[in-house]
């Protein structure tokens, strides 16, 4: 399929995305292929998953077709009308239609309406500047980091559409182009508003094996949601101008606005054979506190801070997703809080999980799905740096578990799955003061080993919690689940104490005096391992063994002073 711009009669270019390819996909089979809008709905049961330049952007183009489809289809309305939707394979065959009636606004060259952009929009100056101001993957000012050296020329006009849908979402704050009749442009200058929507999320994907069934899984119905007033995306209100809209007081209206939130305007330059221009300000403002009840697609947290600040009694703030901690290390925040009750609680919950996620466990509730059915929540974010004027890092990862841990009417199986990540924060902390007493039995204060050794707890137990939770079936008895991640997890502990024990010096086995909350005591090896055994033994009480421990009769004494009261080794002896 040509991915050429058209001429109209008149002569003027298009480029029609209702029609021409642009969304890149990956197959069931593997194989990967550019799909039109309307492509992409018809073929879905043959679609693997978008992909993308970036993790935010398959994320972003994600939130469009959810929009395109809550449109076309005026909802789903109620859980009626999604059962009907995942029952019939020609479930979106409505787009057809629609996406014909509203081809004009899907024109990325429109001369009066360009997708999700403003016509006229230029500077003072009337300069254009370069296309690394959209396209994320090109680093601030780290040129060298990126195969498109020295920077971006040129794009065909498929991947600008993608880029353009990409910075609505993501796009940085920082000074921007001040652009005529914008009236909060100042010399030429539009100063930060902050990030575009989705860069302030911790975003959160339910994916099937398809994609048809990943945006029949995120497509709340609309009486799972707040009452909405005229929610339209971007493409059924009129065309954005320079300056923010004039009806925000009442927005966002529902989904469809919020997943197209225009949160910037920006313009591209092109010719025959591609773009190579933007100008790009800032949009429609959109303040993050306290947006739960709208926003579905992330998980939130209790910030006092921000109600000290706004003199508010309860904010909450999106969770974001930091690109050092796996997504299952949040399962409390990403999947059932250990008390989904609101009314039980003395305090406001710490956390709220994502709408999606409340979504999923109403369907699992109504026993709409089968209760077996496996899924994977997805996460995706970005990192911003310097005064969030650049893109540090995006990020990606995703958990697979059975549908039923998202229950609410028997949260057992979900609290068990946030349980065993505690048990593996505690043994990790374990081995962490490990490595620590270690290092100060040396001489050192530095805490570098302690974190080195809690990364490399992290990195060694990532793969088999991950196994542990994807086997997690119904009717499992949950203690022994517990038990049995707990026996694991101290397996592998336990390995790497070994690993972190063989490395001491000889500084680290004859020790030296230290200050504890209980007075000076002298801090050794040998020490150190019988207080990691007592920590361990606490931090996976159903894994504990005495089976071949040592009593301190039998350990060979590291010399130390004879009016310093001896410590044997618990359950392993060090190397002599």
């Amino acid at each position: 399929m040509s991915v050429e711009p058209r001429c109209d009669s008149g002569g003027v270019l298009s480029f029609d995305l209702t029609s021409q390819p642009w969304l890149p996909v990956q197959l069931t089979t593997g194989e990967e292929a550019l799909f039109s809008l309307r492509e992409i709905f018809v073929r879905a049961q043959e679609v693997r998953r978008l992909s993308g330049e970036l993790p935010t952007l398959e994320f972003s183009l994600t939130r469009l077709l959810l929009a395109v489809l809550h449109d076309a289809l005026d909802g789903p309305r109620d859980l009626d009308s999604w059962a009907d939707l995942w029952r019939d394979p020609d479930s979106f065959a409505a787009t057809d239609g629609y996406l014909t009636e509203h081809c004009e606004r899907f024109d990325l060259l429109h001369p009066v309406s360009p997708f999700f952009q403003t016509v006229g929009l230029r500077s003072a100056s009337g300069e254009v500047f370069s296309l690394n101001r959209i396209v994320a993957d090109v680093p601030n000012g780290v040129p060298f980091f990126t195969t498109r050296l020295p920077g971006v020329e040129r794009l065909s006009f498929a991947e600008a559409a993608r880029w353009v849908v990409h910075a609505q979402a993501y796009d940085t704050s920082g000074i921007k182009t001040g652009v005529v009749g914008d009236p909060r442009a100042k010399g030429g200058k539009a100063y930060p508003q902050g990030v575009a929507w989705a860069g302030n999320l911790g975003g959160v994907l339910a994916e099937g094996t398809t994609l048809r069934e990943t945006l029949l899984l995120n497509l709340i119905a609309t009486d799972h949601q707040p009452p909405q007033s005229e929610d339209q995306p971007a493409w059924r209100r009129p065309p954005t101008s320079p300056g923010a809209a004039g009806d925000l007081s009442v927005r966002p209206s529902g989904p469809r606005d919020l997943y197209t939130w225009q949160s910037r305007r920006l313009l591209l330059h092109s010719d025959a054979d591609g773009v190579y221009g933007v100008v790009l300000t800032y949009g429609d403002p959109l303040a993050v506190q306290n947006k739960y009840l709208r926003e579905p697609m992330t998980s939130w947290r209790r910030s006092q801070a921000q109600e000290k600040k706004l003199q508010q009694p309860l904010v909450y703030m999106p969770h974001e997703h930091d690109p050092a901690r796996a997504a299952w290390r949040g399962m409390e925040a990403l999947i059932t809080p250990g008390d989904s009750d609101a009314s039980t609680r003395v305090e406001p919950a710490s956390d709220v999980r994502p709408g999606i996620v409340d979504w999923l466990a109403r369907l699992q509730a109504e026993r709409i799905l089968h209760q077996g059915l496996r899924l994977r929540i997805r996460t995706f974010g970005a990192v911003y740096g310097t005064q969030q004027s650049v893109i540090d890092e995006t990020t990606s990862d995703a958990v697979s578990l059975a549908l039923f841990l998202l229950s609410d009417t028997d949260p057992v199986p979900g609290q068990t799955a946030v349980a065993a990540v505690a048990d593996a924060d505690r043994a990790a902390l374990a081995i962490g003061d490990l490595a620590f007493d270690l290092a100060r039995a040396a001489g050192s204060t530095s805490e570098s080993r302690k974190l080195a050794a809690r990364a490399a707890a992290y990195a060694a137990l990532d793969g088999p919690y991950r196994l542990w939770l994807d086997a997690m079936a119904e009717g499992d008895d949950p203690q022994q689940l517990r038990a049995d991640w707990q026996h694991t997890a101290r397996r592998i502990i336990s390995h790497l104490a070994d690993d972190v024990i063989n490395a001491v010096g000889e500084a680290s086995r004859q020790g030296r005096l230290v200050p504890t909350a209980k007075g000076w005591t002298w801090l050794n090896a040998e020490r150190a391992t019988l207080w990691f055994n007592s920590r361990l033994d606490r931090a996976l009480p159903l894994a504990t063994t005495r089976a071949g421990a040592l009593n301190a009769a039998q350990v060979v004494p590291a010399h130390q002073p004879d009016n310093i009261a001896h410590a044997g080794v618990g359950s392993r002896r060090l190397p002599v």
